[in-house]
């Protein structure tokens, strides 16, 4: 069994206290526990709405002691969080009564007083023991924050942090919470006087298991499992004339990094959200101009070499595999051996042609809510890019089709049109040789690879990951499907999804 990991920490106000439980909000999530213990008056529920209100959000958020209710219930943006206190359970069998035994899935829960059911805490959790600390001021105390089982872990990371944050000069600064995206990373802006930055944490973890010839999926398509490749690429973006972030401070061993912050003006507007003409023109701009540069295959990282994956045959393969490992049997699908080998057969067939044409970076996630406007900057600068990390080797259609068919938003077919032929030109503009025809017939089939992993992809984070808002893109991800299996090259294709794969329900 895992030894405990302790850590110790002095607070000695109630902004060091928010500090702290900001720093453990970043590293926790649904399924967590944490418990509270110490004295009457030492700050557990203090401690608790600390947390609850960064994961909300808002620092006015009301958060009373649920010393009466025993259980009080929040649904956060990022999870549900459940807030418990144990001071006036008698016995153990009472849990079942509020909701606590079992431990609800998917939401982390706190619990003051855990000490009146200790068979009922469960072997992985957290424990923050509080006590007051008089000779280091009125309000002071200390926190003796414990890990056990599978929280051991994340007591180790929760002090990797705050020893990062401590040498970069930000423990003291003021914890925002950011929005998340579809992976393990979390972040936060760290305010400290008139400066506000950005802090990521980024665990090494692959995603899932290794089912793909004893290989995480992460791993076999090529998605970057630490924080060297951001690292590697954002200075190499830099030097191409892209607008990355500058970064700051990183730890390479540990996965966090402190880099500059671009604010939160987007490339979208209204509600339902829309493109913003001049700013997808500008970000259709940046990958014309970075199409036409000679990139190099090795980047240059903290004293070695980053190797940028090639997005090969086998990572393309699996990758559309999400389809009918996940979307299919959503939607009462399942295929049949014969249909199954005919779906990766037409699939083979078809990249050859983009695996043939020339190869430059995909930033992979190229769309509209990793695109930054920085409006005091010129020309294609004025699009700063803050998600590359997943960046590969490929042919220059597909980030194209990232931006035009953007799984967040709808783009209307006319837009799509004009900024594809705005494309084109500026390629053309630059290199005669560059072929039209040619790119729009490679455009429609990473257009299909993208937008039938897509399906799969939003399907598993909804059933596996337990994050269901995702489902809402599918009607739009298939409207974009439907346009690049229109072109005559995919026609094949077009007649086995009509057979085969249903829609997603409204």
């Amino acid at each position: 069994m895992t030894e405990p990991t302790k850590l110790s920490v002095a607070l000695r106000n109630e902004t060091a206290t928010a500090q702290l439980m900001a720093d453990l909000a970043l590293l926790v999530g649904p399924g967590d526990v944490i418990t509270l213990t110490g004295d009457l008056g030492a700050g557990k529920t203090a401690a608790a709405r600390s947390l609850i209100r960064y994961l909300a959000g808002d620092e006015e958020l009301e958060v009373p002691s649920p010393t009466f209710t025993l259980v009080q219930g929040y649904e956060l943006p990022p999870f549900p969080v459940l807030h418990a206190d144990l001071y006036r359970v008698e016995d153990e069998s009472e849990l079942e009564e509020i909701g606590l035994s079992p431990l609800p899935d998917a939401t982390l829960v706190l619990i003051e007083w855990p000490e009146r059911a200790p068979s009922a805490m469960p072997q992985d959790r957290i424990d923050i023991a509080l006590t007051h600390r008089p000779a280091l001021g009125s309000n002071a105390r200390a926190a003796d924050i414990t890990g056990y089982g599978k929280g051991a872990a994340t007591v180790a990371r929760l002090q990797a942090l705050r020893e990062f944050l401590d040498a970069s000069g930000y423990i003291d600064a003021t914890r925002k919470r950011m929005a998340g995206d579809a992976s393990t990373r979390s972040y936060a802006r760290l305010i400290r006087d008139d400066e506000v930055v950005i802090l990521m944490n980024s665990p090494q973890r692959p995603d899932g298991a290794a089912l793909y010839n004893g290989k995480s999926y992460s791993a076999a398509v090529h998605l970057a499992e630490n924080i060297k490749p951001f690292v590697a690429l954002d200075e190499g973006l830099c030097e191409a004339g892209i607008s990355a972030p500058k970064i700051h401070h990183f730890d390479l061993d540990h996965g966090f990094l402190i880099s500059e912050d671009f604010g939160s003006a987007g490339v979208i507007e209204g509600d339902p959200p829309r493109p913003i003409a001049e700013r997808y023109e500008a970000a259709t701009d940046l990958l014309a101009a970075l199409h036409g540069k000679t990139l190099p295959e090795t980047l240059p990282l903290d004293g070695q070499t980053y190797a940028i994956p090639v997005f090969d045959i086998e990572a393309m393969l699996i990758e559309i595999g999400l389809m009918p490992e996940w979307y299919l049997p959503d939607r009462n699908a399942p295929l049949s051996e014969a249909a199954r080998a005919e779906f990766f057969a037409m699939w083979r067939e078809l990249l050859k042609k983009p695996l043939a044409a020339p190869r430059t970076w995909i930033i992979r996630d190229y769309h509209s809510p990793n695109l930054i406007w920085l409006a005091d900057r010129d020309g294609i600068q004025r699009v700063g890019v803050i998600d590359f990390q997943d960046t590969v080797l490929g042919p220059h259609s597909y980030d194209v089709v990232s931006l035009l068919q953007d799984a967040r938003i709808d783009v209307p077919e006319n837009i799509e049109l004009t900024l594809l032929s705005r494309y084109i030109k500026a390629r053309r503009a630059a290199d005669a040789g560059f072929e039209a025809a040619g790119f729009a017939e490679l455009y429609a089939i990473m257009s299909a690879q993208r937008n039938t992993r897509l399906l799969g992809t939003f399907a598993r984070l909804n059933r596996r990951d337990g994050k269901p808002h995702y489902l809402r893109h599918q009607p739009r991800i298939w409207t974009y499907l439907q346009r690049s299996l229109a072109h005559p090259a995919l026609s094949a294709l077009r007649d086995w999804y009509l057979a085969n794969v249903p829609p997603p329900q409204a």
